[in-house]
């Protein structure tokens, strides 16, 4: 099911995706690849990017980043603080955007607003936990105008409607599956509160703890909300 004819969205798994722009530019957004469980296999590899998104430092959002970024030497737009420390492991300032949240910057043509998300942002870094500011939600505008509204990982939170209300989208990407993220009782609510006609869910099957399915996310928004039906590597 297309999204938007110009701009697709592949599916590598758990909180992991990689777009194709309007304009033809490779996105990665929350690198886990190689060492993603459920990736496929023919996703693991990466051997383009022009643009790397990161909405916080958590092992399975950012843990294959800095390989991926020494080899295809993306622009990357995360927060300040996960900016720094890419930065300490080698990575090409010139090359890291590091904002907050309310900031807009365009990179590669497409414009990315970091948003609240309630969550935490520890980088695990040498068997320790250091300081990675905190977890952002996205909005992402491609070069033709097509919105969406990426979460990231976070519980439902009543400025959603505020996000919403800011930046028109009609697509939201949103964790179902609980424990570590809201699951989808409180992913309903996110949908109602940001008024979308579209769910993209994410962050669940992973493990078995990552319980919340989209069939149950799908019996609780009803039919004023398609909740798309997806497993790692599929387009959307």
């Amino acid at each position: 099911m297309a999204l938007n004819a110009d701009v697709s969205f592949t599916w590598v798994g758990h909180g992991t995706w990689k777009a194709r722009s309007a304009k033809g530019k490779e996105v990665l957004i929350d690198p886990w690849v190689m060492n993603n469980p459920i990736a496929p296999d023919m996703l693991k590899t990466v051997d383009r990017c022009d643009l790397m998104l990161i909405t916080h430092g958590h092992f399975d959002h950012i843990h294959d980043g800095v390989e991926i970024a020494r080899r295809t030497k993306p622009t990357i737009v995360t927060n300040h603080e996960i900016g720094v420390w890419l930065g300490s492991k080698g990575i090409d300032g010139e090359k890291i955007i590091g904002s907050n949240k309310g900031g807009t910057v365009e990179a590669e043509g497409i414009s990315v607003t970091l948003v609240h998300a309630e969550h935490t942002c520890g980088i695990t870094d040498n068997g320790g936990i250091v300081y990675g500011g905190e977890a952002c939600g996205l909005v992402i505008e491609f070069e033709n105008g097509f919105t969406v509204y990426f979460a990231g990982d976070t519980d439902v939170f009543g400025d959603m409607a505020l996000i919403a209300e800011l930046s028109k989208f009609d697509v939201a990407f949103l964790p179902i599956g609980g424990f570590y993220t809201m699951g989808p009782e409180r992913a309903a609510k996110a949908a109602q509160l940001l008024g979308v006609k579209t769910v993209v869910p994410m962050h669940f099957g992973t493990f078995p703890i990552l319980s919340g399915t989209p069939s149950q996310l799908q019996e609780l928004v009803g039919n004023k909300v398609k909740v798309l039906d997806i497993k790692p590597g599929d387009n959307v």
